[in-house]
């Protein structure tokens, strides 16, 4: 049987193949090895496999002596803020995110309620590769609970970001496509509290998705249709755990992923500047705000857990990542769509405009994604080569080759499981970012 796809702070498998029970069990109970006895929350999301994997895990963690908070259908970051409040000594999500229905996985969080980061996350790993477990005896067996209502401390803080009075006196119009995810369950809550006609696609989360889970322009025709067809203000699109936000504006155009982070650093830096954070494969309009509003400015690696430690490491007021991941510490080290909801509502309450006029005050940047064919052994060389021929005036290594020019860059990102390198590109026009990433393959012949 094939391994399952591991990173620093998780892995997810085909449900079956490389994802079985005894694969889950081996995993949770690594992580126990890590771990002091205590409070644990396991949450999950819509998926179908993954009330079968909550058993396993439950079963598991009580067997290493945990108290077992179970949360159900919840969302990834909701969960992180739940195990902070009941001061669990971690927690567990569920969940493939944006993969496909095949698919299911698991993400480790840490007492602080943020997924680990990658020194714990290798320890884990060791753990898992060498079988390690640490049974409790039977005076030490864990009980298991379920939580009344894991969705409100997390409510509760998202509102005390914004102006819950503004928005609601604007009665926005809002579309939700939760597309059958743990999304909708604090979802309606939030939008519902702030006083928004509300309209929800795949509300109920029992992983029959409507359309591919990853929100990508592609994948969300159908409700870019929808909010024209129903006169929306705007409309938001989560992946199935929730921790991913796209938005479509009033006219129906996907202003995506990439911009989601931006808006809402946006909004944060008018009221309060600071320091932000983001990875070296988002957007640049990040950057672009830090120097409008003269507040320091950090690139991480890729990576849920890179962007946390830079973010804690520089005191960060706001960071995130470009594939619609807000992260606000007031609320959670953790990427957040009700986050990108609310503050992204209250923005538009706030200049009393559109979403799509409030893109338009954005620099235009155009971003391209590809990917190439190329054996692991032969990487280096190629990026050597890529550097040597396009002549960046700023070069980045901290993940992959990241080439920097005034207005606009490239990155190449070799696969961890894959012979393949991912491409990224982003200038002001799509000639210009295509140009990149021709340039890039021809400069290895490809």
């Amino acid at each position: 049987m094939a391994e399952p796809i591991i990173s620093v702070s998780g892995l997810r498998g085909i449900v079956g193949q490389q994802l079985t029970p005894s694969v889950v069990m081996r995993y949770v109970a690594a992580f126990c090895t890590n771990l002091p006895q205590g409070k644990f929350v396991i949450g999950r999301d819509g998926r179908t496999s993954g009330s079968m994997y909550s058993k396993v895990a439950a079963s598991t963690l009580m067997g290493h002596g945990m108290e077992v908070v179970d949360a159900e259908a919840i969302a990834t970051p909701s969960l992180g803020v739940l195990v902070r409040e009941l001061g669990a000594v971690g927690g567990l999500q569920i969940s493939a995110s944006h993969n496909p229905p095949a698919y299911n996985g698991l993400k480790l969080f840490n007492h602080e309620g943020r997924v680990i980061p990658a020194e714990a996350g290798k320890k884990v790993l060791v753990a898992y590769q060498q079988s390690l477990s640490q049974w409790a005896e039977i005076d030490q067996v864990g009980r298991y609970s379920q939580s009344t209502d894991p969705h409100g401390p997390h409510l509760t803080a998202v509102l005390k970001t914004i102006d819950v009075s503004r928005i609601r006196k604007r009665g926005f119009k809002v579309l939700l496509d939760s597309n059958h995810g743990a999304g909708a369950v604090l979802g309606r809550r939030l939008l519902e509290e702030l006083g928004c006609q509300l309209t929800i696609l795949g509300e109920e989360p029992n992983g029959l998705f409507a359309h591919p889970p990853e929100p990508t322009a592609e994948n969300l025709q159908s409700v870019t249709s929808a909010v024209v067809g129903g006169d929306f203000d705007i409309g938001f699109c989560q992946d199935p755990d929730a921790d991913r936000l796209a938005v479509i504006d009033e006219f129906g155009q996907y202003i995506g992923e990439e911009f989601t982070a931006v808006l809402c650093t946006m909004y944060r830096l008018e009221s309060s500047p600071g320091p932000v954070v983001t990875n070296c494969a988002s957007s640049s309009l990040t950057e672009y705000l830090a120097k409008k509003f003269q507040v320091g400015f950090t690139r991480s690696p890729v990576g849920e857990a890179n962007v946390v430690d830079a973010m804690k490491r520089t005191h960060a007021v706001y960071g995130g990542e470009g594939s619609g991941g807000p992260i606000d510490p007031r609320v959670g080290f953790v990427r957040d769509s009700f986050v990108g909801m609310a503050q992204i509502l209250d923005l538009m309450a706030k200049r009393g405009a559109s979403i799509s006029s409030i893109v338009d005050e954005l620099p235009t940047m155009v971003m391209i994604k590809d990917k190439l064919t190329i054996a692991l052994e032969n990487v280096s060389a190629a990026f050597a080569k890529i550097e040597s021929e396009l002549r960046a005036p700023a070069v980045n290594r901290q993940d992959g080759l990241r080439l920097d020019w005034p207005d606009r860059w490239i990155i190449l990102r070799s696969s961890n499981t894959e012979p393949l390198v991912r491409l990224i590109a982003e200038a002001p026009t799509q000639t210009e970012a295509l140009a990149l990433i021709d340039h890039a393959k021809n400069a290895i012949g490809t």
